[in-house]
């Protein structure tokens, strides 16, 4: 039987039959025990660090928690296996029980990308994705992009919030399934990669500050709180176990490493992009993607493969659409010329200060391949941070968007299309969570507070228009119809807005390509 487990520090680690090790780093707390099931607490044993560890005579499928010195109990932060929440058990989970079909599989070339993002709940989860990998491998998907599974609070959410970054998460499924998933994947010939979360925890869920408070920095906020202190070695090797973890035990091509601008020790990044190319078995391809505002060159020069480019995206967003509210409004001026810069050298800002910010974005970035630029028209940040989770669809005209999309599959750079962009597909993609009636009405309401400052939704009635992320009727409505599912891109888009815009979109889009010209 072929199986794969990666030794992480922390968390159960099976060592027998009915011998499981735990080690639980909590440097605030005198006292530690081990509670499984309903036996009685098993004393941990503290070192100087801050260290505590135990053996205990049980094995995969133990359920247990860790008891603080005050009574809390809370579930294991390296847990591999949570249910039926964040809140609850831990189990000791044997990663060496699932025999892959396809252990030999080596990847693909990160030349060969073409990128289908994904949410795994909206398509049924682990087992709904591998049913629909055929359709979508058919239409020439070459790897798909999971958003983050690791474990979250209640049923739904897209995944940025979550606390355990070792489990994923159960409301898709075991992990059996999700193995199952990858090696469907493979056998398709198909990469799947990973989207991963390092720079905050979500608000719900998240016991560090109880027994790691040293975990987060006081000088520094970010827009989810006090941003983690990547300074502190204990929370780096957490991470980096963490990426390969994911790339060692559950077989994942690559990841794309969440808003790395948020983490404020960026040689964070060195080092853990060293470590993939040091661990990875020979011969074998794993590719590393970043999301970063700051459009910094430096990192996609030595172990990362791409980031998302975003200013390809604003570019021809305005021209489709032409707003220019927010992050648009660097991109209304000279937006084709913009444009054919991005598609010769890859960022538009370089070192520039765009209007409306005082600050300096980007650096210089035409040394680098066609290839280190991911190129986008939709994603769910793009389509989901709007009020309303409207798509291009919606918003464009069927000419302009036809060249939009020939652009972006035609273009060097590797092209990512998000799903149900294939079909045309018209639903909306909203922000939805499940979070507890505590914190669900905070959340609700602060998502309509971040729109108070857009001239329309100026009316309090006209902001309580934007859907509740709570409700599962969010969720329900941003369902969109997929590779496979019998509608093909005409049909869905014959309905869409015409007019004399979209002939001189369609123009500048094109130009734009003629002004690239060879590299």
């Amino acid at each position: 039987m072929s199986a794969f487990q990666f030794p992480i520090t922390a968390g159960a680690l099976i060592q027998a039959r009915n011998r499981t090790r735990f080690r639980f780093f909590a440097p605030a707390q005198e006292r530690v025990a081990l509670m499984v099931e309903d036996w009685d607490p098993i004393p941990m044993q503290r070192d100087e660090a801050g260290w505590f560890t135990v053996e205990a005579e049980c094995g995969a499928g133990a359920r247990y928690r860790y008891r603080l010195q005050d009574g809390l109990l809370v579930p294991d932060p390296a847990s591999r296996l949570q249910t039926p929440d964040v809140h609850d058990r831990s189990i000791v989970h044997d990663a060496e029980t699932y025999a892959w079909r396809c252990p030999e599989w080596k990847g693909r070339p990160w030349q060969d990308s073409v990128i289908y993002e994904l949410h795994t709940g909206l398509l049924g989860g682990y087992a709904g994705v591998a049913e629909h990998l055929p359709a979508i491998a058919d239409i020439g998907v070459t790897a798909i992009q999971l958003m983050p599974i690791a474990d979250f609070p209640g049923r739904r959410s897209w995944g940025y919030d979550g606390v355990l970054p070792f489990a994923p998460d159960t409301a898709y499924g075991d992990p059996h399934d999700l193995k199952a998933l990858i090696d469907r994947a493979h056998e398709l010939g198909l990469n799947i990669f990973l989207d991963v979360v390092y720079n905050h925890f979500g608000p719900d869920g998240s016991y560090l500050h109880a027994y790691a408070p040293d975990f987060f920095r006081e000088d520094i906020e970010t827009p989810w709180g006090a941003a983690l202190d990547f300074r502190h070695p204990e929370l780096r090797r957490f991470f980096k176990e963490n990426v390969l973890y994911w790339l060692m035990e559950y077989r994942f091509d690559g990841l794309r490493f969440d808003a790395v601008h948020a983490i404020h020790d960026g040689d964070w990044l060195d080092e853990v992009g060293q470590a993939v190319r040091e661990t990875v078995e020979e011969g074998r391809h794993v590719h590393l993607i970043l999301e970063n505002e700051h459009n910094d060159p430096e990192p996609l020069g030595g172990p990362f493969d791409g980031q998302w480019n975003d200013d390809f995206h604003h570019c021809v967003h305005v021209l489709l659409t032409g707003e220019s509210a927010g992050y648009y409004g660097g991109f209304t001026e000279g937006t084709t010329q913009k444009l054919a810069r991005s598609l010769a050298q890859g960022f538009v800002y370089q070192g520039e200060t765009p209007p409306g910010s005082d600050e300096p974005r980007g650096g210089a970035s035409a040394h680098l391949p066609p290839t280190a630029f991911v190129n986008h028209l939709q994603n769910h940040d793009q389509i989901g941070n709007r009020a309303f989770g409207e798509r291009l669809t919606t918003l464009a005209d069927k000419p302009a968007l036809e060249a939009a999309i020939a652009l972006l599959l035609l273009a060097p750079q590797i092209p990512m299309i998000f799903m149900g962009e294939e079909t045309g597909s018209t639903e909306p993609f909203l922000f939805f969570t499940d979070h507890h009636p505590g914190l669900a009405p905070l959340v609700r309401d602060g998502r309509r507070k971040e729109f108070a400052a857009f001239p329309e939704f100026a009316d309090p009635h006209k902001r309580e228009m934007i859907p509740d992320p709570n409700d599962p009727e969010t969720f329900e409505r941003s369902r969109p119809v997929i590779a496979g599912e019998g509608v093909t891109w005409p049909a869905r888009i014959s309905t869409a807005p015409s007019s004399a815009s979209a002939a001189p979109a369609s123009r500048r889009i094109s130009m734009a390509w003629n002004q690239w010209g060879p590299r």
